[in-house]
């Protein structure tokens, strides 16, 4: 029995189709900084540079409303924030997974191909502590 099991994704889902060290590729447009997608919206003015810059301030708007994930892409090494965005996470419910840029970038593809609701903010994969 043959089948076509690619997902059928909405014309215009942001999906990641390349990342470097400096930039990330959405939809084949390149973007030299860290970005998020949240509600099928991509900003390229994000937030912080460093993962260690990272706080409540810079995930809060990808919380409303509650994805079932937010991935976030820690830079080169997979690193995890401080308690208190853990506690804010988990306050809310929302499943956080924390991992390397590059790993982040095939994850969210992943999920958003099964359809999960799924919001994404990734430094650049070069991006150190």
């Amino acid at each position: 029995m043959k089948g076509d099991i690619s997902p059928q994704l909405a014309a215009g889902t942001l999906m990641f189709t390349g990342y470097a060290d400096d930039y990330l590729q959405v939809n084949q447009t390149s973007y030299g900084s860290g970005i998020s997608i949240h509600q099928g919206k991509l900003n390229d003015n994000w937030g912080p540079e460093r993962f260690r810059d990272i706080s409540i301030a810079h995930l809060a708007p990808l919380s409303e409303p509650a994805p079932e994930v937010l991935i976030l892409g820690t830079g080169r090494l997979t690193t995890f924030p401080n308690s208190d965005i853990l506690s804010y996470m988990a306050e809310r419910h929302i499943g956080f997974e924390c991992m390397d840029s590059r790993s982040a970038a095939r994850t969210y593809n992943i999920l958003v191909g099964e359809g999960r609701t799924v919001s994404a903010a990734i430094l650049l994969p070069g991006a150190r502590k």
